[in-house]
Formats: C-alpha cells, sequence, structure tokens
C-alpha cells in the first residue's frame, strides 16, 4: 500500500500504530514513517522492532530512520514531535469499538492462545473501550479529519477496517465511516477500495437474531484522498445547481 500511494522520501503516518508494523514497512521502501500511539506498552515494543530491523548488514544501504510517539490519535496537533511535518500518505487500522472485550471474540480467543494482552489498555481515551457504536464512528470521523489537516495537498489515506457485528446486527462500518469522510463538507474524496483476503481464516457460520451468516474473510482498504477547497467548492456548487 505504501509504495502504491507515495514516492520514495514521502514522509508516511499511522495516527494508531499499535506495534510499529507501519514505520517498518515505510522504512524497507526508503520512506519516512511516523507512528503515534496511546499505549506506551506498544510504542515500547514498536520501538524495539524498529531498531532491531534497521540493523546495518553489508550488502544493504541505511534506511530511513522510523518514529514513534506516544501520543492520542484524536489530538494530533498536540504532539510536539509532529510539528511542521507535512505527510503525503497515512495507512492506519482502527481498533473495533470494544469488541476485543468480548470473552467470546474469535480475536480475544487467538490472543489467549498465543499468550498477548486481551485488551488494548484501560485507558478511557483508547477507541477499543468505546461500546456506543456512533460515538465509535464519531470519534474516528474526529481522528481522521485531524489526520486530514497534517496531510499535503491531494495527500491521501487508507483506512484498513472490516465490517462488525454487534448485539445481533451486522454494522457496515467500512462504508458507515466513507460516507462519513466523503460527506458534502467532509474532508477527503472517496478513492476506491482494495479487499484484502484473509485466507487463513476457516469459513463458519454465526448467528446474527434469526439468521446465519458467515464469518468475515476480508478486510477492506479503503483509500480516500484529501479534498482541496477548491474541489470542496466545486463539488457545493455542483449540489446547488443539481437542486
Amino acid at each position: 500500500l505504501i509504495q502504491l500511494h507515495s514516492e520514495e522520501g514521502d514522509n508516511i503516518l499511522d495516527p494508531m500504530v499499535g506495534t510499529g508494523s507501519t514505520v517498518l514497512a515505510a522504512s524497507r521502501v526508503n520512506r519516512h514513517g511516523y507512528g503515534v500511539d496511546l499505549s506506551e506498552r506498544f510504542v515500547a515494543i514498536a520501538r524495539e522492532r524498529i531498531d532491531q530491523d534497521r540493523q546495518p548488514s553489508l550488502f544493504e544501504k541505511e534506511r530511513p530512520e522510523g518514529h514513534v510517539f506516544v501520543g492520542d490519535a484524536t489530538r494530533l496537533d498536540d504532539i510536539r514531535e509532529l510539528d511542521g511535518i507535512e505527510f503525503q500518505y497515512a495507512v492506519t487500522s482502527p481498533p473495533y469499538c470494544s469488541m476485543l472485550r468480548n470473552p467470546g471474540n474469535e480475536n480475544q480467543k487467538a490472543r489467549r492462545r498465543r499468550r498477548l494482552p486481551t485488551v488494548y489498555s484501560d485507558d478511557r481515551r483508547d477507541l477499543g473501550n468505546i461500546v456506543s457504536y456512533d460515538h465509535f464512528l464519531n470519534v474516528l470521523e474526529d481522528v481522521y479529519n485531524g489526520v486530514a489537516e497534517t496531510l499535503s495537498k491531494d495527500g491521501a489515506l487508507t483506512v484498513i477496517i472490516k465490517n462488525v457485528k454487534r448485539n445481533h446486527i451486522l454494522h457496515t462500518l467500512a462504508w458507515d465511516l466513507a460516507c462519513r469522510l466523503c460527506s458534502r463538507n467532509g474532508r477527503f474524496e472517496y478513492a476506491g477500495t482494495t479487499l484484502w483476503c484473509q485466507d487463513d481464516v476457516s469459513l463458519k457460520p454465526f448467528a446474527v437474531g434469526i439468521y446465519w451468516v458467515s464469518n468475515i474473510l476480508h478486510t477492506y482498504c479503503v483509500h480516500f484522498r484529501k479534498r482541496t477547497e477548491k474541489r470542496k467548492s466545486g463539488s457545493a456548487e455542483r449540489t446547488r445547481h443539481s437542486g
């Protein structure tokens, strides 16, 4: 994704970087990666991974450094280390509200087997602790509107996201978010979708209310481009003429 949406030497941002995979990938393809995460534990893991990955070899030129900071994705303008940096591309995968806290959740079972933490944190600011779907969408929209402020003109954003099942309801999270970000006054334009098929996940039936549905075997990589003021004005003008 980074190679498709950016050039060598570009600045890449992940506002919810977790254990640093985006920053690692950016460095490997000669981009400058910057990551932000609320969890000091995850930031420490990310920094260790980045340091280990950048160990020089005799046959490889030195790659760009990766930078990871502790911070709140909803308040990117408070992170002083990002001041003055313009990003050409942002890519991220958010947590799925409080789903990981569900004891029957498949991800939680898998994390137990691998002896990983079963929740991201107990921080009230953590998106992984939000119970209300609507509130979760509101916060995600705020996060990505904040990302838009850091992007260069025509900068791009990819959100790696699944639709989710909660309380016997299938929520079209990917498309609900896309509609928010690309609304009439939104900060982005929709730029397409890549399907990331997870062929290591088995097909299983699940009950949603009185219906049976399969588990979700793919993730959406939803692509957006920052909307310029000129294009925003043009869109509004077309809307008025249509009306």
